[in-house]
């Protein structure tokens, strides 16, 4: 199929995926995190690698998966051939894990045409659609422009603000084990805890089998925690299974929503309460 592809909706299906791959302007990047360039393994055709860590994180942080510059991230992303009009689907190899922070990245640098594969790589080898050995992307580069939206990531500051104060809605996307410290963090010397007045949802509520539930299932899920109105941030262990949040509440119809960067990994070893 021979055409430009805009989305409606942040979410597309891999039977919508296997259809349109050959969109003129589709660009398909699998954004699985902590994997690295190796032809053993599988892609979805014509995949290019986002390489979270490496390239389109602030490497010398000292915490993970630091919001990377404006002009490391339009570098980047312009390496991989992405342009101002491509529309991307991003997918991982877990379902949606990493890849809905791959597409919360795209839109806090201002660029909205693209789409988390529901499911992600096992939705798609479990459907026999074809797959390929990973190879490094060998194109041109691209002509894409990052403009960022300074409201779609919150810092430490604002997060203590929003925290003190109660001016935001905060949901906690780790496990109701970990929320409430009654499992250790898996990141070494990282102590239990929970950031003060917030709440819990573990991302995993919102999947079934990798992929998305529905909009309808997810509607009653955010009902509970959050009017459409209010004004929410997103928080998890390192900032990436916040964005899984954010993408369930923008598939509902919330608006006001930010992911808070550092996430528990930055604010439990700042903050001694």
């Amino acid at each position: 199929m021979s055409s430009n592809i805009v989305f409606s909706m942040p979410i597309v299906s891999v039977a919508w995926l296997y259809e349109h791959l050959d969109a003129d302007n589709l660009i398909v990047l699998d954004g699985t995190i902590n994997k690295v360039l190796d032809a053993s393994q599988q892609q979805i055709p014509k995949a290019r690698f986002f390489d979270i860590k490496n390239k389109f994180s602030e490497v010398g942080a000292p915490f993970p998966s630091t919001f990377p510059s404006e002009a490391q991230f339009e570098k980047e992303a312009r390496a991989l051939g992405i342009n101002k009009e491509s529309a991307i689907v991003v997918y991982d190899d877990k379902g949606i894990y990493s890849s809905a922070r791959v597409w919360w990245l795209f839109k806090a640098f201002g660029h909205h045409n693209i789409a988390v594969l529901s499911g992600g790589l096992p939705s798609w080898q479990k459907a026999n659609y074809k797959t390929e050995r990973m190879m490094p992307y060998s194109g041109g580069s691209g002509d894409f422009e990052a403009k960022l939206n300074p409201m779609a990531m919150v810092f430490f500051d604002e997060m203590r603000t929003a925290s003190t104060n109660k001016t935001h809605t905060i949901i906690d996307a780790r496990s109701k084990g970990r929320f409430n410290c009654q499992e250790p963090e898996p990141r070494e010397g990282l102590r239990m805890g929970t950031i003060r007045n917030s709440i819990n949802l573990p991302f995993t509520d919102l999947l079934s089998d990798g992929e998305i539930k529905s909009k309808e299932d997810l509607e009653l899920i955010y009902a509970e925690l959050a009017k459409k109105e209010d004004p929410i941030i997103f928080s998890c262990g390192s900032g990436i299974t916040a964005c899984v949040l954010a993408l369930g509440a923008e598939i509902t119809g919330y608006k006001n929503i930010s992911v808070y960067d550092g996430s528990w990994t930055e604010w439990g070893t700042l903050v001694q309460e």
